[in-house]
This record gives C-alpha cells, structure tokens and sequence, in this order.
C-alpha cells in the first residue's frame, strides 16, 4: 500500500494536452510548425477573427503594428510567414505592446517569432509589433490560430499580403493551410461485441476473464482479430467518460501508441494517441483508422476499428508485429477533454503480440510487488500482532505453569507473533520502494505512515532485549513504555491501512472495504472490552472472597478454572473471526 489516498480515485489531473486552449500560461511551442491544436476536434471552417495590419509595404528594418479581433477567445498563436511558402519557418520577430496578456515565443529556434496568450482569460483584440528582418522575403503575410473553447478553434486565419516596395506582383501562393476534416468516417453498431470467438478468433482481454459484453455491459473487454495486412479491434466497457487502451514496452506509462474513445455530445469520438508519460495523451489524427464504429446502450461504451499491422512512417503508431504489455483504462470526460482515469489501469501480466495466434488473458490493476507489500501488511497487522497483544494482556494467569523452551508458553507464543510482525512488516515495507524504484511523491501521508510503523516495528523487539528483571525498579517504566509504543504502532498501522486500500496502487473495491475494516476495528475492540469486563468481575469476585481464606482456596480454584475456560474460548473466537476478516481483505487482493 504505497500509494496516497486521491480525492477521484485519485487520479483529477490539470489537463495538459498538447494545444492551445490547455495551456492556460500559452506555453504552445508544440504547435508552432502547424499552428493546429490537437484537440481531436476539425477546426471551424469560416474565420469570425481578423487581422489588421498598419501598413500594406514595409522595409527590412520597419516595425508594423499588427491587430488581432474578433469575439471573445481565449487563446491564440499568431506569426508572419513567407507568403510565398507558408509552410516554411516563421519570419522575422514580434515586440509586445501589452505583455500582460501576450508573450513572444521561441519558434523553429527564432526568438519572439510568435506571439501566445498568457493565460486563458478571454479577450477580444491583440495589438504587437512586428520586426522586419534584413533578410525577409517579398511578401508577408499573418496567420493565426485562435480558439474560442475547447472544441471552437480556427487555424491559419490569414492577413492581407504585405510586400517589399521594389518586389514582383505576389503571384499565387500555397494554400493558407487552413485544415480541413480528414477524419474517415464513423458509423453506429447494431449489435454488442460478443466473446465467443475468444482464443480461436479473437486475441482477448477480458476482466473477469470469463465476462461476455454481449450479455454484461460491466464486462471490461478488448479484442483483436487479424485479418491479413490489418488488425480489427473492439474495446467495450461500462463508462459514461472514456475507454482507452494503449501499447507499452514496459509496466510504466509512457511513449506509448494508444487509443481513446471518448464519450461526446451523445456519440462517440475514436481517437489515436501518444502518451509521453505520468501526462495527459498528446491527440493524433484519425486518418491511421478504417471502419470505426460505436455504441452507446445498457450504461456500456463499444467502439471498434481497424489500423494496418505496420504504417511505415507514421509517427508514434507502433509497429502490432512486436510483443507489447497491454493497458486498458477509462475515466470521465467534459466536452471533448478527458480527466485522469478513474481507476489504475488494468495491465497484461506479460508482453503479448497481438497478431499472433488467439489467446485469451486478463490482467491486473496492480503490480504483484504492492499486492504482496498489501497482503503482508495485513498479516501483520490485522492478525499476528492483534493475537499477540490479546495474548500478552489476558492469558498470563492461563498459561503461567505452562512452559515451552524454557520460557512461561503464553510469553514464548507473545514473542513468537511480534518477531513475526516485524519481519513481515520489514519485507512489506522494501516492496513499494523496490516497484517504485525510489519514494512515490504520489503517495500523499501513506508512506510517512508506514516509515513510522516500520521504525516502531524494529523499536519493539530491541526494546524488549533490554526488558529489566521482573523486581528491578525500572520494570515498570519498561512496561508503560513498551505498552505505549505497541499501541502507537497498532494505531498508526490501521490509519496507513484505511489510507492504503484506497489508492491507485492497491484500490480495493468500494464501499466495502471500508465496511470491512471498520468492521475489524469494532471486532478487536469488542473482543478487548470483553476480556477487559471479565478480568475486572473475576478480580472483584476474588476481592470479596479474600476475607475468609479457608473458603476462598477451593472456591478460587473453581473460579481460575471457569475463567480460563471462558478466555479460551473468546480466544477461540476472536481467531476465527480475525482470520476470516483477513480472508476477505486476500482474497479482494488477489481478485484485483
């Protein structure tokens, strides 16, 4: 358990998709070369933006004001360019007039070739210089790039052309480059996907591996079926944001090929991807995709699609004759943006090539190495310490005759349990460093949590090498302490449990795991203060038999031996009950 408890699930993250719109400080350098946003949305067709410029010819050396408006938008990215060859580098440089709502930009390694918004607030007009450099061309023309929201942008929106004085007429130019929609298109599926061509067919993932999305929309499921040259794919799960899967070469995210179908205005939008890392995807265009299709029914997402086993040249699509680990994940999603998704992403045990023959596999939503570190934890701290106290405050009078290895047996069971809660406790806690490679600076209060049980765990057992003869005076402050450091410990280890079950590493299912825990709380507890009651009515029982002793010995030996009968047989119990508790938390554990 080292992660840290999110407020969704987690996992909301600040968008940061590749465009203009979402980086709010206009940090847009990505889009330079093409000015487009990567929205996955087509840009508008029909400017409602305009730019001015203050003289029709210019001189190397001359600085022309440059105005850009229209209705209210919120970000932009404007630059000069050859007239001639607009796809070429950008030209010449802009100084600000108003630097509190524009900046200059770095672009093609020219310093303030282009001007952004400094943050998303609206605006509805843009003034700056432009700076004529001493080798500029014969012609010059603005373009830019502004959007309104996240699915409103226009791209290019040019300027009039504005020339040198002793140059030619400006003859026909390339096209302004205005993006049209080039996305293949989409149609609705009639039917659910169906499993019954898993392992024969089909390449098949599926959680639970045995779910059928023909018959349960819950059912987590991702197909791939060759057909020659191409793969045809179909994702389907419950999901009212996103579904998304993604090809890696590791268990770690990022620079991976992946693929999203994004719930939006009632349909459904198939995107291709690339994820850089622990960010959100940088969106491509559509155009690697055939025959995509969707569906929306029964609270389930479907889509499927079909891409070519190789696509020589295209960038950040992975070749699908090679072996990959296989991520699938879903979230929300808000007018065309996508959030973290709400759950860690279920991933393949092993690298598999989807081209192949057919199989049919699962995964897991967390690493073995946080499934072992959880599992351990719980031993130890849920049951071999919790027997362990019970043992060491109720049953001395019950086993004092009793030895084993030369020692009174309820003290040799006592240290028995709590050297096993430290060496479990000790391997737990390597596990999560070891997966992690270092601290997670995304576990919030949990790993500080555990560094405390974890140094409370060694303290104990030292501790109690240095324990003072039983009539040495400093037996007592011995006794407070131990107490009190085991009881810290214990208190500390069920608050770094409730924070660890609800993290993205080790996200046992809800509502019931907190049920379940509060529920072992209230057993031990319970338990105690039975033990507790007893103790004190027996001890009262004695008190007022003490005045006749003659009486009191065989009476008191019938009462010894009631209430050792009774601890063992709360023991007995409580056991039970702890073990079964601890059951229920493996086997959600080993289920994930």
């Amino acid at each position: 358990m080292a992660v840290s408890r999110c407020a969704l699930g987690a996992f909301v993250y600040v968008l940061h998709i590749s465009s203009v719109v979402n980086y709010p400080s206009g940090k847009v350098t990505e889009s330079c070369h093409g000015m487009i946003p990567q929205h996955g949305h087509s840009p508008q067709p029909e400017p409602v933006h305009s730019i001015a410029v203050s003289q029709g010819t210019f001189r190397p050396g001359d600085q022309i004001e440059v105005t850009l408006s229209g209705r209210p938008f919120k970000g932009f990215l404007l630059e000069a360019r050859d007239a001639e060859a607009q796809s070429g580098p950008p030209v010449g440089s802009f100084t600000l007039i108003d630097s509190q709502v524009s900046q200059l930009l770095t672009c093609e390694d020219i310093q303030g070739s282009a001007v952004s918004h400094t943050s998303p607030s609206k605006k509805t007009e843009i003034k700056v210089y432009w700076n004529a450099p001493s080798n500029a061309p014969h012609h010059i023309q603005f373009l830019a790039t502004v959007v309104e929201k996240y699915k409103i942008y226009w791209v290019k929106i040019p300027s009039q052309i504005i020339s040198q004085p002793n140059a030619l007429p400006f003859t026909t130019p390339e096209a302004t480059g205005r993006p049209l929609s080039t996305s293949p298109p989409v149609s609705h599926l009639t039917k659910p996907f169906s499993a019954s061509d898993c392992g024969n067919k089909k390449f098949c993932i599926r959680s639970p591996l045995s779910c059928d999305p023909e018959k349960e929309p819950a059912c987590v499921f991702l197909s791939f079926t060759r057909d020659d040259q191409s793969v045809m794919v179909e994702m389907s799960g419950p999901s009212e944001g996103y579904l998304s899967f993604a090809f890696s070469h590791d268990r770690w995210m990022g620079d991976d090929d992946a693929y999203m179908c994004i719930h939006e205005d009632q349909t459904v939008r198939i995107q291709p991807s690339y994820l850089t890392g622990r960010s959100h995807p940088v969106m491509d265009s559509g155009g690697t995709l055939e025959d995509m299709a969707w569906r929306l029914a029964d609270g389930a997402m479907q889509c499927s699609f079909r891409r070519n086993i190789t696509l020589p040249g295209v960038k950040n699509r992975f070749d699908l004759n090679t072996s990959y680990y296989i991520f699938l994940a879903d979230g929300a999603a808000n007018d065309g943006q996508i959030y973290k998704h709400s759950q860690q992403p279920l991933i393949t045990y092993e690298k598999h090539n989807v081209t192949d023959d057919p199989k049919n596999i699962g995964g897991s939503r967390s690493s073995l190495l946080l499934k072992l570190h959880g599992a351990l934890m719980f031993v130890a701290w849920m049951t071999t310490v919790s027997i362990g106290v019970l043992v060491a405050r109720f049953f001395r009078p019950v086993w004092s005759k009793a030895f084993f290895l030369g020692e009174a047996a309820w003290f040799q069971v006592h240290r028995m349990l709590m050297l096993t809660t430290s060496v479990l406790t000790c391997i737990a806690f390597v596990m999560p460093f070891i997966y992690r490679g270092g601290w997670s600076r995304h576990a919030g209060y949990h790993p500080y949590l555990g560094c405390i049980v974890m140094a409370l765990a060694v303290l104990q057992p030292l501790l109690a090498v240095f324990r003072p003869p039983v009539h040495d005076p400093r037996r007592q402050v011995f006794n407070w302490t131990h107490w009190s450091l085991g009881t810290a410990a214990r208190i500390v280890a069920v608050a770094a449990i409730f924070l660890g079950m609800d993290l993205p590493g080790l996200n046992l299912p809800d509502p019931w795991k907190i049920y379940a825990m509060i529920g072992f709380v209230t057993w031990h507890i319970g338990t105690d203060t039975v033990l507790e009651i007893h103790a004190y009515r027996l001890s009262r029982k004695v008190e007022i038999l003490d005045d006749d002793r003659m009486q009191i010995m065989p009476s008191l030996t019938a009462s010894e031996a009631e209430g050792h009968a009774f601890k063992k047989t709360v023991l007995a119990i409580y056991v039970s009950g702890n073990v079964t508790f601890l059951i229920i938390f493996l086997s959600a554990i080993s289920h994930l």
